[in-house]
Order: structure tokens, then sequence, then C-alpha cells
């Protein structure tokens, strides 16, 4: 689970893509506009769901409407996690044309039955079981529009069934690409000059389980880094430290293009809470994570997602969440105030008050901020290599923000930190640039 980060509007000829939510949806939005242009679809506004929150369903109603008021004469066309667990409730919508599901929304022939719809609800709604979805079928893609950094989706839907989410319910079961075709995108996205890749899915360190001899995480990224050398870095998106196996951490260790930055699914600090989550570890078993991977890679900085307000969370509880951020040494938060989703067991179990969950949510915000602070306060006078995403604008090995004089979206620079205010260094390069995307 992970922060939905802001909403990304972006137009190409006369099909508008807005998306949410996590990474997989930003890839996926890139496939849905080539599916969608391939079915000759035009004069529309597709909008990429999250369902991860009550907000995030709340903000794309929110967007839907206003699309409809800034687009009148454009069809609306609604997918993602929130069509694919709501799908009645945007099909109610008067704004929306059409409603497809996760599955649906990356095949063409969906698109060319669109103007087969009708107006009434029923008539609107495209969205199959998703459950029923047995494999996830590799997407090629050149790149994302606008960006330096590539995904490439490596799995999608979770097998586990944590109380407080309703994800699985919009992917469906765990499936996996395979080895081979991921490493053919990989290899494509950098002969088209990207120089950094993400690996991304809904829990993609269950990668490997569906696939002939079960292979693991570790044996794909080894894979990919063994297979494309001109590969310069090599990211993960979130991770459940809880399935990370040998071999992916052996190659932290002994390979400097898999990036030194792991985003942790930890969701709390406190064991019984973990427990009502039915989650798969302990909270010392969060602590050793951190501290082993630390052993292994020294330069490693983490994120974690971690949940306020849980259901029957005590003050005593909630310190234990809150003393997790300087156990694990966590460098970057996402805080969630716990939001109830209809469907999943934690939305019956005794609530909390709203008011005390913005609180603590509050307070895991601030600890995360100083936390921050202190990261980037002892990264000055350090040597960063840093990719540079837009004019005086990178990220560091380790995705710190950096403001750095160069102009080259795409270059990889090696520089010196010399300043920070907390939320962002300042860098100067000390080499040349080594090449941007084409």
């Amino acid at each position: 689970m992970t922060q939905p980060p802001e909403a990304k509007f972006e137009t190409t000829m006369s099909i508008d893509v807005l998306t949410f939510g996590c990474r997989l949806n930003t890839l996926e939005s890139e496939v849905m506009r080539a599916r969608a242009a391939e079915a000759g679809l035009q004069n529309a506004v597709l909008v990429n769901s999250c369902a991860v929150t009550a907000e995030a369903v709340r903000q794309a109603r929110q967007a839907i409407r206003r699309a409809r008021r800034e687009n009148p004469d454009k069809r609306i066309i609604v997918t993602g996690c929130a069509a694919q667990t709501e799908p009645e409730t945007f099909a109610a919508m008067a704004e929306v044309d059409a409603v497809l599901g996760n599955a649906e929304k990356l095949t063409t022939d969906a698109y060319r039955a669109l103007p087969d719809f009708g107006v009434d609800a029923e008539e609107k709604l495209r969205v199959n079981d998703i459950m029923s979805v047995a494999q996830t079928v590799p997407h090629m893609v050149d790149g994302i529009e606008g960006r330096t950094r590539a995904f490439v989706q490596v799995q999608n839907g979770c097998d586990h069934r944590c109380t407080f989410c309703i994800i699985p319910y919009g992917r469906g079961n765990s499936r996996s690409v395979p080895m081979g075709a991921v490493v053919d995108q990989v290899r494509h996205l950098v002969a088209n000059g990207y120089r950094e890749v993400v690996l991304t899915g809904v829990d993609i360190t269950s990668w490997g389980a569906d696939l002939p001899g079960v292979p693991r995480l570790g044996a794909l990224v080894r894979g990919i880094l063994r297979h494309v050398p001109d590969l310069a870095r090599l990211r993960l998106s979130s991770i459940d430290s809880i399935e990370a196996d040998d071999d992916l951490l052996r190659t932290l260790a002994e390979d400097e293009r898999l990036m030194p930055h792991l985003h942790l699914s930890l969701q709390a600090g406190d064991d019984m809470i973990l427990k009502r989550m039915k989650r798969r570890h302990l909270r010392a078993d969060a602590v050793e994570f951190c501290e082993h991977v630390r052993h292994l890679r020294p330069d490693v900085v983490f994120g974690a997602d971690i949940i306020a307000g849980f259901p029957t969370e005590t003050e005593a509880m909630f310190d234990n969440s809150l003393r997790l951020i300087a156990d694990c040494g966590l460098t970057f938060l996402h805080v969630f105030p716990f939001s109830p989703r209809q469907g999943t067991p934690a939305a019956l179990m005794p609530q909390l008050d709203r008011t005390l969950v913005k609180h603590r949510a509050a307070r895991l915000r601030a600890a995360g901020e100083e936390a921050l602070k202190a990261t980037l306060a002892g990264e000055i006078g350090k040597t960063r290599i840093v990719l540079v995403e837009k004019p005086d604008f990178g990220r560091t090995e380790h995705f710190i923000p950096v403001a750095i004089a160069a102009d080259m979206p795409g270059d990889i620079v090696t520089a010196r930190i010399v300043a920070s205010d907390g939320k962002t260094l300042t860098a100067e390069p000390v080499t040349p640039r080594l090449g941007a995307v084409a």
C-alpha cells in the first residue's frame, strides 16, 4: 500500500488522461493511452482512479465533476481500482459516460466498444470479475511521457488479505510477468535512452510465486542487471520486508546499480495492531530487517508506510509506531490516517474518534519531517550521483530531491552536496554529464 500522489493530468491529441494513485497506475495510464489511440478513440477523458483510501475515491469523484465542467463535449471514461471496487458509484454519476474495469482498461477492444454504450447506469458498466484474471500480460511501452525514469510492471494483484486493504478486490490475485518479458522491456527502455528503471507492482516481493520453478524477486533483479549491462540505475517500488529474499539482499550489497533506497510496507509498529491488521511480521522483524540491510549496504535509506489510528489502537500502541521511526532509522514516511473501506474486516472493528486519528497522523508526519531533516543534514559535504529530472532539479541514489545547476533532463551527474533546507538538498556538479534520454 503506497501513498497516493497528486493526480496527474496529461493530454495527447484528443485523449486526456487523469491519473491518481501509485506508480503502477502511472504506467498503466501510458498503456491506456496507447490502447485508446489504437482503437481510434477521440475526444475523451480517461480517469484512472485509486481506491487505497476513501479520500482517494472522493478526489476522483471531484476530479470527474471538474473534468465535465471543463470538457462538456468530451466523453468521460472512468477506470482504475476505485472503478473496479465501486463500479456502480461511478456509473451513477451523470458526468460519467462509461466505467471500465482494471483488466478491461488495458485492452484495445474495450475502447472500440465505447461507441455502443448507452446512457443508463447499467449500460455504462464494463467491469468484469477481477478475481478471474489468471495472468498479467506484459505491456511494452516506450517510456512515461514527461519523465526521466521509466516504470516496468513485474507483477499485479495480491494474495494477502490485510484487514484494512481493499486493493486485492481492485487488482485480483497475485500474478507475475515472466522474467524474459521484464528483461525485454527494460532493454527496450534503455535503448530509448532511459538511465533509471523502477520495478513496480502491487506486491512485488511476491513476484514469481505463480511461475514455473517459483523464482524470487532477487533472481529477477539479478537477471535484469546481468542481461541489461547498460542500465545505469535500477530501483524498487514498495516492498514487503518479510518477503524479501536473501538473493535480493545480496544483490543490494554487491551491485551499486541497485539503488540504496527501500520503501517498506510496515503499516504499524505494535505487535497487537499488526496482528489485527493480519500482517505477516512483528515489530522486531522490521527492526532486525533494517539493521541487517544497513549492515549489508551502509548507505541505504528507508521509507515506510504507517497507518495512524487503526481500530482499537491505544496511546501505548501508537507510541510503538511512533518509536519505529527511530528504531528502524526511517527517512521517508507515507502516513495514512486510518480510512475504513467498506467490505474490509477493519471497517467492522471498533473505530477511533476521527479527530484523534488525524491528530496521531499529524504527530507521525511531524516525526517523519524531523527524521528527513536529520538525514538531509547528514548529506552535506558528501558526493552523490544525481539523475536530473528537469532543469535545475534531480534526485540522488537515495531518491532525495536535489536542486542542482544542470539543465539536461535524463543526465546523470556526480555532485557535491552543499546545503539543505530540510526538504531538498542543494548540490554542485563535479563531473560532466553522462548522457541523457534521447
